[in-house]
């Protein structure tokens, strides 16, 4: 049987402070719902400012680029297509991505005009939180959004009555690009045309 003395004490003492500090929890339920009101204000705010459609678009994917994880977005949804592609071609269809999908969204959002959106409920899940809300229309009319965000407090996913984002982008691009035949400096280019 091993004696410990004051040595052994040092030792362990020292390879303990020799070792990286483990990161805290980087994410709270509260952070998690804090961030999806701050991004709701925020598109509440653009649509009620009275700018133009086009500027309303470039504000629009500020607050998505702002508040999404908009590589890890892009990545899901090239999928494989990406593991191809150079750092070049990935960087550059983050960027032509998140560019239509604030313009296709951003046409989505004046619908909130005039609307509420609440928090109902947060939910720990595997990645992050789960923020689900209600939106509240002008009108009667409601919705059922949830927000899924990871640790890096940001947004990596959106739900609209159901309708999973990730999942609807993924097969709208993977079409896309298999109408290209696979070509993903057309599909770029086009992305940046499209609106």
């Amino acid at each position: 049987m091993t004696h410990l003395n004051r040595r052994h004490f040092i030792a362990a003492g020292a390879a303990l402070a020799a070792m990286p500090a483990m990161p805290a929890l980087a994410l709270t339920g509260q952070q998690a719902a804090n961030l999806v009101h701050n991004l709701v204000n925020e598109i509440n705010t653009v649509i009620a400012s009275g700018k133009s459609e086009a500027s309303m678009y470039r504000e629009f994917e500020r607050l998505f680029k702002k508040y999404g994880d908009t590589p890890l977005i892009a990545a899901n949804v090239l999928g494989v297509a990406g593991r191809s592609a150079s750092n070049a071609q990935r960087k550059a269809f983050t960027e032509a991505f998140t560019g239509y999908i604030a313009r296709k969204y951003g046409k989505r959002f004046r619908e909130f005009q005039g609307g509420r959106i609440e928090v109902q409920s947060v939910h720990a899940i595997s990645r992050g939180y789960e923020v689900r809300c209600v939106a509240h229309m002008s009108g009667s009319k409601t919705l059922e959004t949830a927000f899924r965000v990871s640790d890096s407090n940001r947004f990596y996913n959106l739900f609209v009555e159901g309708a999973d984002m990730l999942l609807s982008e993924k097969e709208e691009i993977g079409a896309m690009l298999d109408a290209r035949r696979g070509n993903i400096d057309q599909l770029i280019a086009d992305l940046r045309r499209a609106g």
